[in-house]
């Protein structure tokens, strides 16, 4: 069997960590790694020269749009691996009507996002963020020694999933260890798959009202959007906390801003609308809030489950095995 022809696309700066050199190798023997610098343009004539040959395409963060031109200009080519999470925005509808197969990399982008969250989640049981801030503040302990006494800490917290997504489950798994009760709000399933996955199954309002801590991993769906909206923000305890590591379009951001100004709930962000918050954004000041810049999903060497997961795919593809994260055309309306 002759080596297939290897194409790669994606931004070099935004995907460094994801082909070392030792993967890049990998693909050089399942197949013809045709040149190791990635494209980044589909319309000048390397890249030209590159399509009419390729028979694998990968694609990262930053690759050029896989649009309705890319079938006429790569007429062998048989399989788009994306080595990052979602396919949205970057592979169009028509790759998949001219039966060009598609797989992705987004189960190994789940790991680091759900790690993310079992910390937030520990760290907001524990009051963390308030102690640091206080400690620091009073460089004594008169006022954090009282708070040890009151009702917190992490066992028997409630902890309420909104969305059993890939990542959903993950950071369902990572709990169980822990003295959590976990509540799961996911329409598509029934209360016996979430009993299976160790949670009860609750509506998204009786969720809010419950959990001591609400993580959302929900897909950004127009169904979605504003899901966490300012009734459903009202129906959180006091003192609860809001994780968001999905997308910043899922909460109402006026309406959380107004409720995390009163000081009566706090607030994990690592996922804004827009993804950079103005400069003005009272996000970066409130003592409440633990804001960072999208960094739960794979950053630095994390990256390299997501070149490792797409070289696996290829080798999969090429000795005849079903793919194990294939996306079919009919999966995009619901996938993150």
């Amino acid at each position: 069997m002759s080596r297939p022809a290897i194409v790669l696309a994606m931004e070099p700066s935004r995907t460094e960590h994801v082909l070392p050199e030792g993967l890049l190798q990998r693909l050089d023997t399942v197949g013809h790694l045709l040149d190791s610098k990635p494209l980044q343009h589909f319309n000048d004539e390397r890249a030209r020269r590159l399509l009419a040959e390729a028979e694998i395409l990968i694609t990262g963060w930053g690759a050029p749009y896989v649009g309705p031109d890319i079938p006429a200009a790569a007429t062998h080519l048989r399989l788009i691996v994306h080595a990052a999470g979602t396919v949205k925005g970057v592979i169009d509808d028509s790759i998949f009507e001219a039966g060009i197969v598609v797989s992705h990399s987004a189960e190994a982008n789940a790991v680091p996002v759900a790690e993310f969250t079992l910390a937030a989640i520990i760290f907001a049981g524990k009051r963390a963020f308030r102690f640091r801030d206080l400690y620091v503040a009073d460089r004594n302990r008169d006022r954090t020694y009282p708070m040890q006494r009151e009702a917190i800490g992490n066992y028997g917290r409630i902890v309420g999933i909104v969305g059993a997504s890939r990542i959903g489950r993950r950071v369902i798994e990572l709990l169980k260890p822990f003295g959590y009760r976990l509540l799961l709000f996911d329409p598509m399933l029934d209360a016996a798959e979430v009993a299976g996955l160790g949670a009860e199954k609750v509506d998204l309002d009786e969720l809010m009202r419950r959990a001591d801590i609400v993580s959302l991993h929900a897909p950004s769906l127009p169904s979605t959007r504003h899901m966490i909206d300012a009734r459903r923000l009202s129906l959180m305890k006091e003192g609860a906390t809001l994780i968001n590591t999905a997308r910043g379009i899922l909460v109402d951001e006026v309406a959380l801003l107004s409720q995390l100004k009163t000081g009566r709930i706090d607030a994990v962000i690592d996922v804004t609308d827009p993804e950079i918050p103005d400069p003005g954004s009272v996000f970066y000041d409130l003592p409440n809030v633990f804001l960072t810049p999208h960094i739960a999903g794979a950053i630095g060497l994390e990256r390299a489950r997501l070149g490792e997961m797409a070289v696996d795919e290829v080798e999969r593809f090429m000795i005849g095995r079903p793919l194990l994260y294939q996306i079919h055309q009919a999966n995009l309306e619901n996938i993150a």
